[in-house]
C-alpha cells in the first residue's frame, strides 16, 4: 500500500463526520434521499477506502485498481463524498446537484456516469453478484499472468452491502459460487444496520447471517462497524485470507448521530428535516453553517493521500512496462485481455465454420460457439447447469473451478440470476467478453441483470434456447411465449432469434462486434432447415435486422417472420403466391430491435410504407403492432403453450405450413 501520513484519532473522527454531514446536507438540499446508511456506514467505509484502497484518483480506469461496489446503492451519497473527498472529477457543486437532471451526482450510482463508480447499482443484491464477477474476472486473469517477480492482477474487489442486498436471492446465489470458487480477493462489509424501510429487520429477518456466509464457505468476521480499530484488523485479516471470500459483518448505528432519529427507519429514505440536521451538526459539534463544509484539515490530508495514490499507481506502470519488457508471453495476454479484440472480418469467418446443414439452431449455435472461442480469446462462459442443452461449453478448453481458475467454461450452476449479474461484473471488469446459456423461459429469473447490462451498455451475450412452444412435451412451464416480447422491450438490448446456419454465424458475429450493449440469442430446440433464398445470402442484411428472402420487386404483401417460422412462412407464402398471382414478399426479421434503428429509407426498401403486413412467430403479438398497422395479420401464440411432440403443437397452434397457408389465402383475399 502507498504510503500516507497517519490520520490521528481526532482527523479520523473528523473525516468521519465530513462524509456524514456532506450526505445530510446533500439529501437535504435535493429534499430526497438516503441520509441514514451514510451516516451509519462513514466509520468503516473511511477506514476501508483511505487505509486499504489501491486507485488513482488522477486516472479512475487505472487497469490494477480495486474495485469498490457500493451494493447498497441507496447510500449513493457515501460514495459520492468519499469520491469528491478523495480528488476525483466530482466537485462540491456535483454534490450539491445531487439526484438533480444531469448532475454527476444521481441517486443511484450510474457506471460511465460518475467517475469512480465502477457499477450501476441499487436495485439491491445486483452490486453484490457483480463484484463476484469481478472477483472471478481478476482471479482468472491473475492465474493466467501473473509471474514470480512481478504481479500485474494484484487488484481486489471491496463492498459494501445492506440488510437489503443479503435478503435477495441473487445474493445467496451469487455468494454460494463465490464461496465454491475460493475468490480470495472478494472483501464485503456486510452494514448490518437492522433497519429496513418499514422498521427492524426482525420483523422479516432473524437468520444468523454469519454462519450462513460460513456455509456457503466465506471467512466470517463480526465487528462493532464504528470501531476504528476493529475495522482495521478486520480488512487486514480479510485481506491476508487468500483463499476464501470474505464478510465482515460490521454492526452499525444508521442515522449514526442524529439525536431523534438514530436506529430510526424515519432515516432511511428520507431527509433528516430541518430541525433534526440542525440538532446532529449541534449533537456531534459540527458548525452550522456553511452548508457542505469541508474542514481545511480534511482536505488537506486528503490531498496528501490522493497524491500517495497517484504515485503508487505511477509506480505500477513503471514496473509493468519492466514486466512487460521482461515476460512479452504474459505481457500479450494482459494486453489482448484488457482489448477484448475481435476482428472485423469475424462474421465472414464464422460463416466459413458454420454446418450448411438443417439442424436446431442450437446446435449450429454450439459449432459456431467453439470456432468463436479460437478466434476472440477473451469470449469466456458457460451455462446455468444446461450446457449440453444449450450447446454452450467450449470443447477445446478447461473449466474454471475451486483453486483452477485458469479455464474458460464456467459452471455457472442453477443460477439464472446470478449468472446474469456476474456477467455484468465480468464485463465491467473489463477483460472478458461473458456469455451464458439458459433455457429462453428462465430469462424472466435473469431480468433486472439483463436490464442492468443494457442500462450500462455491457458487452454480455445470452445464448438463450428452446425458444418457443416448440420444444414440445415438458409443456407450458417450459415453453416461453411472452418472453421474445418482453425482452425485446428492454432498451438497448439486441434480440436475434436466427433461422438457419447463415443467420446463426451472423448472430454471433454481431453479439461478438457490439461493444456498447449485450445480446440475446433465441435458438431452437428442434431442428430447422436451410433456407432456400432465391436472393443471394448478404449478412448485411441480417446486421441491419431484416432482409427479403425471396425475389419480389413490388410486393403486394409482406410477411415477416423469425427463426423457425421463416421456412414455413416461406413456403405458405409460395402457396398463396401460386394460387392468387398475388406478389408476396418474404422477410426475414432475425433482430426486430436492429430493424427499428434503420432510416426511413432503409425500412421502407425492405417492407414498403401501406404494403400489408403478416407476421408469423411462434410467440406474443406485444410488440409488432407498429409493423403490423391497422391492417395487419399476427399468426402466433396468445396463450400458453401445452405439452405434446412439436409437430402436434404447430398443428393445435395454427402454425404448420397447412395452416399458415389458410390464414393467408384467407387474409390477402
Amino acid at each position: 500500500m502507498p504510503t500516507v501520513p497517519h490520520a490521528t484519532p481526532e482527523l479520523a473522527r473528523t473525516a468521519v463526520d465530513t462524509i456524514k454531514m456532506l450526505a445530510v446536507d446533500a439529501v437535504e438540499a435535493a429534499n430526497s434521499g438516503h441520509p441514514g446508511l451514510p451516516m451509519g456506514a462513514a466509520d468503516h467505509a473511511f477506514v476501508l477506502w483511505t487505509e486499504f484502497l489501491r486507485c488513482d484518483p488522477s486516472d479512475p480506469a487505472w487497469p490494477d485498481r480495486d474495485r469498490f461496489v457500493l451494493s447498497a446503492g441507496h447510500g449513493s451519497m457515501l460514495q459520492y463524498a468519499l469520491l469528491h473527498l478523495s480528488g476525483y472529477d466530482v466537485s462540491l457543486d456535483d454534490l450539491r446537484a445531487f439526484r438533480q437532471l444531469h448532475s454527476k451526482t444521481p441517486g443511484h450510482p450510474e457506471f460511465g456516469h460518475t467517475p469512480g463508480v465502477e457499477t450501476t447499482t441499487g436495485p439491491l443484491g445486483q452490486g453484490f453478484a457483480n463484484g463476484v464477477g469481478m472477483a472471478l474476472a481478476a482471479q482468472r486473469l491473475a492465474a493466467e499472468v501473473n509471474t514470480d517477480d512481478f504481479a500485474p492482477v494484484a487488484h481486489r474487489v471491496f463492498g459494501i452491502v445492506s440488510d437489503g442486498d443479503l435478503m435477495e436471492g441473487v445474493a445467496a446465489e451469487a455468494a454460494s459460487m463465490a464461496g465454491h470458487l475460493r475468490l480470495g480477493n472478494l472483501i464485503y462489509v456486510y452494514d448490518d444496520n437492522r433497519i429496513t424501510i418499514e422498521g427492524e429487520t426482525c420483523l422479516t429477518y432473524d437468520e444468523d447471517t454469519p454462519k450462513r456466509f460460513e456455509s456457503y464457505g466465506w471467512h466470517v468476521q463480526s465487528i462493532d462497524g464504528h470501531d476504528h480499530d476493529a475495522i482495521r484488523g478486520a480488512l487486514a485479516a480479510a485481506v491476508a485470507e487468500t483463499g476464501r471470500p470474505s464478510l465482515i459483518a460490521a454492526r452499525t448505528h444508521i442515522g449514526r448521530g442524529s439525536p431523534g432519529k438514530e436506529d430510526s427507519e424515519d432515516s432511511h429514505g428520507a431527509p433528516l428535516g430541518a430541525d433534526e440536521v440542525a440538532a446532529t451538526k449541534a449533537n456531534i459539534g459540527w458548525p452550522a453553517e456553511p452548508t457542505f463544509h469541508v474542514p481545511d484539515e480534511v482536505a488537506a490530508w486528503f490531498a496528501q493521500w490522493r497524491q500517495a495514490r497517484v504515485e503508487h499507481a505511477a509506480e505500477w506502470r513503471s514496473r509493468f512496462d519492466a514486466w512487460a519488457d521482461a515476460n512479452p508471453e504474459p505481457a500479450n495476454q494482459w494486453r489482448t485481455a484488457h482489448e477484448r479484440h475481435v476482428p472485423d472480418d469475424i462474421v465472414a469467418r464464422l460463416l466459413d465454420a458454420v454446418p450448411d446443414k438443417a439442424a436446431a439452431t442450437r446446435k449450429l449455435s454450439g459449432a459456431v460457439l467453439q470456432t468463436a472461442a479460437e478466434i476472440v480469446p477473451t469470449l469466456i462462459g458457460g451455462s446455468a447447469d444446461l450446457g449440453p442443452s444449450n450447446n454452450t461449453m467450449l470443447k477445446s478448453y478447461t473449466s474454471l473451478n475451486r483453486g483452477h481458475l485458469t479455464g474458460r467454461n464456467i459452471h455457472f450452476g442453477v443460477r439464472e440470476h446470478a449468472m446474469g449479474a456476474v456477467m455484468n461484473g465480468m464485463a465491467l471488469h473489463g477483460t472478458a467478453i461473458p456469455y451464458g446459456g439458459t433455457f429462453l423461459i428462465f430469462s424472466d429469473y435473469m431480468r433486472p441483470a439483463i436490464r442492468l447490462a443494457s442500462l450500462m451498455k455491457q458487452q454480455a451475450i445470452y445464448v438463450f434456447t428452446h425458444d418457443s412452444i416448440f420444444l414440445g412435451e415438458d409443456g407450458p412451464t417450459h415453453q416461453p411465449v411472452e418472453q421474445l416480447s418482453a425482452l425485446r422491450a428492454i432498451p438497448g438490448l439486441d434480440v436475434i432469434r436466427p433461422a438457419d446456419p447463415a443467420e446463426v454465424a451472423v448472430a454471433w458475429g454481431m453479439a461478438l462486434a457490439r461493444r456498447d450493449g449485450p445480446t440475446a440469442l433465441v435458438l431452437t430446440r428442434q431442428g430447422v432447415p436451410v433456407i432456400e433464398r432465391e436472393i443471394a445470402f448478404d449478412p448485411e442484411g441480417v446486421e441491419r435486422g431484416g432482409y427479403a428472402v425471396n425475389d419480389v420487386a413490388s410486393p403486394d404483401a409482406v410477411v415477416i417472420a423469425t427463426g423457425s417460422e421463416l421456412h414455413v412462412a416461406l413456403e405458405a407464402a409460395g402457396r398463396v403466391a401460386a394460387d392468387t398471382g398475388k406478389a408476396i414478399r418474404v422477410v426475414s426479421m432475425p433482430c426486430v430491435d436492429r430493424f427499428r434503428e434503420q432510416t426511413d429509407a432503409v425500412q421502407n426498401e425492405i417492407v414498403p410504407e401501406g404494403v400489408p403486413v403478416a407476421v408469423v412467430e411462434a410467440g406474443s403479438a406485444h410488440g409488432w403492432g407498429e409493423l403490423l398497422g391497422r391492417r395487419g395479420l399476427m399468426i402466433g401464440v396468445g396463450r400458453f403453450g401445452a405439452s405434446a411432440p412439436y409437430g402436434d403443437l404447430a398443428t393445435f397452434f395454427g402454425l404448420d405450413v397447412d395452416s399458415v397457408t389458410a390464414r393467408l389465402r384467407t387474409w390477402i383475399a
